[in-house]
């Protein structure tokens, strides 16, 4: 029997150890509450100044970037199919953040399951931290998934 709470999940996924195992994670509560999964994978273009580049360079970058979150959304894909659980994949491009937030709000999201590199203090103050951002801002449950620690 499912549960009404969590129909649909969003699974923000990066390619890291830890964001495989937010997939497995969110598989498993869709499967659970018989919901549907969205695959949501941002190509951070925030990171660097694409105007300034060769346009050939740039192109090729964001192919590379796009062929990548395929790649990275296909896991969700074949986790989804033994799980028999419903998926929709989405790349966006923009501030990861601020991307996983606007989708959630956009398709009225139950629950968002994102990955944490477990970033130190100063590590979170030098270079923000998507996970956090994600767990101040959004409107719905966040369940983070960090590696265990010891």
């Amino acid at each position: 029997m499912g549960s009404d709470l969590y129909k649909k999940i969003l699974i923000a996924t990066d390619g890291t150890e830890n964001g495989e195992k937010a997939v497995r994670a969110g598989m498993e509560i869709a499967k659970l509450s018989q919901g549907k999964a969205y695959a949501l994978y941002v190509i951070n273009n925030t990171c660097y100044p694409a105007e300034k580049w060769n346009p050939k360079l740039k192109t090729a970058m964001e192919e590379q970037f796009k062929a990548f979150g395929l790649e990275m959304t296909a896991t969700v894909e074949e986790a989804a199919k033994a799980a028999g659980i419903d998926v929709e994949f989405v790349i966006r491009e923009g501030h990861p953040a601020e991307k996983i937030l606007d989708f959630a709000e956009k398709q009225d999201i139950d629950m968002i399951v994102v990955g944490s590199l477990g970033k130190t203090d100063a590590e979170r103050f030098l270079l923000g931290s998507v996970s956090e951002k994600v767990v101040r801002n959004a409107k719905v449950p966040v369940l983070v998934v960090r590696e265990k620690s010891l």
